[in-house]
């Protein structure tokens, strides 16, 4: 079963609620599988907001936490994706001893080889980011790390795209709004029906 198991990333939209992000995390609790990345964030509509969720599991097991997370009465979309359809970032932070990665000028390369950034440099430290994947943002800290100058290392959690040109949540509240106009002019027929 293990063996089975792949990477999949959740994509969760909800509306904007308190308590919301309790709801989906005890999903994933009660099916004892661990979150390995979470990142909350507003969506391109209004009032609507994405999770963007990471965790190793097998597709039947995350077929049913994403058909459990969708049932959440704020929830209004819940999808989950492999890795090659969907366009991944996420960003790493570094913090290094300044007066290390200026007497070292291997340090820069190595920064440079691995497409990082200084972004801040003062006489106690340096700060570096690197976007990318998890490997290319692991390999600089190791790189980073093996010189002994880092202070403090942090990875963001995963943020996701859709390969797909439309957003599935904005088809889904299409045909919503869709479903909810054709039962209004059914109610306003019925009524008129009525009325006669």
């Amino acid at each position: 079963m293990e063996q089975d198991k792949k990477f999949y990333t959740l994509l969760v939209f909800s509306e904007n609620f308190a308590g919301v992000l309790n709801q989906v995390t005890a999903v994933f609790t009660r099916r004892q599988v661990n979150i390995e990345s979470l990142n909350v964030s507003a969506s391109s509509i209004k009032g609507v907001h994405k999770y963007t969720i990471t965790c190793w599991s097998t597709e039947e097991q995350i077929s049913t936490i994403t058909k459990q997370i969708e049932k959440k009465i704020d929830v209004l979309q819940a999808n989950y994706f492999t890795d090659d359809e969907i366009f991944i970032q996420e960003v790493g932070l570094y913090k290094l001893t300044t007066e290390i990665a200026i007497n070292n000028p291997m340090i820069s390369k190595e920064i440079r080889k691995h497409g990082g950034q200084i972004v801040e440099m003062n006489p106690t430290y340096t700060i570096v980011t690197k976007r990318g994947m998890t490997e290319d943002i692991m390999s600089l800290y190791h790189a980073l790390n093996d010189y002994g100058c880092v202070l403090q290392y942090v990875r963001s959690g995963r943020i996701a795209v859709t390969k797909s040109c439309i957003e599935y949540l904005d088809r889904y509240l299409a045909e919503r709004k869709e479903a909810y106009d054709n039962m209004k002019k059914q109610q306003a027929k019925e009524s008129s029906a009525c009325d006669l």
